[in-house]
């Protein structure tokens, strides 16, 4: 029996592989864009110094300055095709 959350390895030369779905790129375009972000609160939902949600302390919900991607709905089509185009290699 396999535990849950376990990964399968593709097949070998890369057989059978699929493409990551359009919502698992837009998870990785904002995993990206938090990563980017030199400070504690890039987003709303992420948790300040002292374990508080950041709120409008955050990057996202001040104006000016950095603005990273927190939700999928700021993800367009177009940011997904480009995703996929720049990371064609390691797919």
């Amino acid at each position: 029996m396999l535990a849950a959350g376990t990964a399968y390895a593709p097949l070998a030369g890369g057989q059978g592989r699929q493409p990551p779905t359009e919502a698992k790129v837009k998870q990785q375009i904002i995993a990206e864009s938090i990563a980017a972000y030199p400070g504690r609160c890039p987003c709303p939902y992420n948790a300040a110094k002292n374990g508080s949600a950041c709120g409008g302390r955050s990057a996202w919900s001040r104006k000016g300055g950095y603005a990273p991607i927190c939700y999928e709905r700021e993800i367009s089509s177009e940011m997904v095709r480009k995703w996929r185009e720049d990371n064609a290699a390691a797919l």
